[in-house]
């Protein structure tokens, strides 16, 4: 349906404005959702009020996002085929970031309606793995070669491994710290409105400060890439190409060059578009250097600019994701797949970035769903996973264990997910503090991450079907 509008037309400029409302509002949802795990432990302790919790942890996150690079952004945005990352020009991109948005929000304050601690980054991703098979199946293309399955087992990984970890670690930090201390305030869920004492509200306060930077450097990095994806749909001819990258675009033709000998003898099915664009980059020249002259001068759009930055970034594209598939394959040589590997690297910093504002901008909108919806599932996590209220020290080995883990992972490139970290942990903790815990919240718990993915992604590849 919206593939067979113009690209410029109104109805598809329209449809990348909501495309937009969307991210944002889903970043905002990753707030309330995720951000909840950060001020659960000093809101349930008393070491601070609700309100100074919630607006130092969104600050917190801001922070985190500022400084966490983008490698989770385009380590999730590669899951989608080439045609889609180069908005508006390939015919399916804007059916596919409507497909992706409405499907992951909706999941997501779904699951916040019911008060369920839920993973936004399953959100996410099961919503890109709908539209990317959906894409190859409506395309009559090789599914197992046309989704990325070993970036997205990375990722699955990562989100496996990381709650039975923070489980099994926070629970046995517990029970060093039970087996060490023994007694006192660490150990005793404080009385109603009494304040623990001020080593142990400022140890509580440090972990809530660490979760919550350590969720901006990695959550907050999730949309990201999405908000690029829909800002250079709306704006090419400004954000297609990266204006701070004027030394690996006038490097583009001879890397190109490069890798078509590559491509042709270790690509997929779709080397025969990637050794076009090859052979389209190393003709385009005079057409990047006048480009180029144009970024470095920070001058005005000409006519005619968006068609061919959205062109040069739809080559580029097509060429990395065939070098990524190279470097990944075992049974090319390994020289050559360092090669591969080194030219991936220098033809992506072009096409894979984000201007400052954006990262504001999805700092503001985690900041702020942070101070806004936290309410429900600090609740369960504070009151309704175990049998007993949360205690100091069960919030402290939480927290602690889920800002390392969570930090590690938003600097290394690896999507993890705060809530289920977090959840894990205290749960853990619950297990060895011997209180135990309420089995029907966890298995609600366990169940919705389950149904999450296959769901997001039924979803999203349906919504795609209708709408392309």
């Amino acid at each position: 349906m919206l593939a067979h509008f113009a690209p410029s037309s109104a109805v598809i400029v329209a449809m990348l404005v909501v495309c937009l409302v969307m991210v944002l509002a889903f970043e905002a949802s990753n707030g309330f959702h995720d951000s909840s795990n950060a001020v659960a432990t000093v809101i349930y302790t008393h070491s601070l009020e609700p309100v100074h919790a919630v607006v130092w942890s969104g600050i917190m996150n801001l922070v985190g996002v500022l400084v966490g690079g983008i490698s989770v952004a385009y380590a999730l945005v590669e899951i989608l085929p080439p045609d889609v990352l180069t908005p508006p020009d390939g015919s399916p991109a804007v059916p596919m970031l409507v497909s992706i948005f409405a499907s992951a929000l909706f999941w997501n304050v779904l699951t916040w309606a019911f008060a369920v601690p839920n993973s936004s980054s399953h959100c996410v991703i099961g919503a890109l793995i709908g539209v990317a098979c959906a894409d190859a199946l409506m395309n009559s293309r090789n599914l197992g070669r046309s989704v990325d399955w070993q970036l997205i087992a990375t990722v699955l990984k990562g989100l496996a491994i990381s709650p039975v970890l923070g489980f099994v670690i926070a629970g046995g930090l517990y029970l060093a710290l039970r087996l060490i201390v023994r007694r006192g305030h660490l150990l005793t869920p404080p009385a109603r409105n009494e304040r623990p004492v001020w080593w142990l509200r400022a140890l509580l306060v440090t972990t809530c400060t660490t979760v919550s930077f350590s969720h901006g450097t990695n959550d907050g990095q999730k949309s990201i890439g999405l908000i690029m994806l829909t800002i250079i749909g709306l704006l090419p001819a400004t954000y297609a190409l990266n204006p701070n990258a004027v030394a690996q675009l006038s490097s583009l033709p001879s890397h190109a060059a490069q890798a078509q000998g590559l491509i042709a003898a270790y690509g997929n099915d779709q080397k025969s578009e990637a050794a076009s664009a090859a052979q389209a980059l190393v003709r385009a020249q005079s057409q990047l250097t006048q480009q180029l002259t144009e970024l470095h001068a920070r001058e005005p759009a000409r006519e005619g600019d968006r068609v061919a930055r959205s062109q040069l970034r739809g080559y580029v594209y097509d060429v990395v994701s065939q070098l990524k598939y190279v470097s990944e394959r075992s049974d090319v040589p390994d020289e050559r797949r360092r090669e591969a590997s080194r030219l991936l690297v220098s033809m992506s910093p072009p096409v894979e970035y984000a201007p400052w504002w954006v990262r504001v901008l999805s700092a503001i909108c985690l900041g702020a769903g942070t101070m806004v919806g936290y309410r429900r599932v600090v609740r369960t996590l504070g009151e309704r996973l175990g049998r007993q209220q949360m205690t100091p020290g069960q919030g402290a080995c939480a927290e602690l264990v889920g800002s390392v883990l969570i930090g590690t992972a938003g600097f290394t490139g690896l999507p993890v997910s705060t809530t289920h970290i977090v959840t894990s942990g205290i749960a853990g903790t619950m297990a060895a503090g011997g209180e135990g815990v309420h089995g029907n919240m966890i298995a609600r718990i366990v169940l919705t991450w389950v149904i999450t993915l296959p769901v997001t992604a039924a979803l999203s590849g349906g919504l795609f079907y209708i709408l392309g």
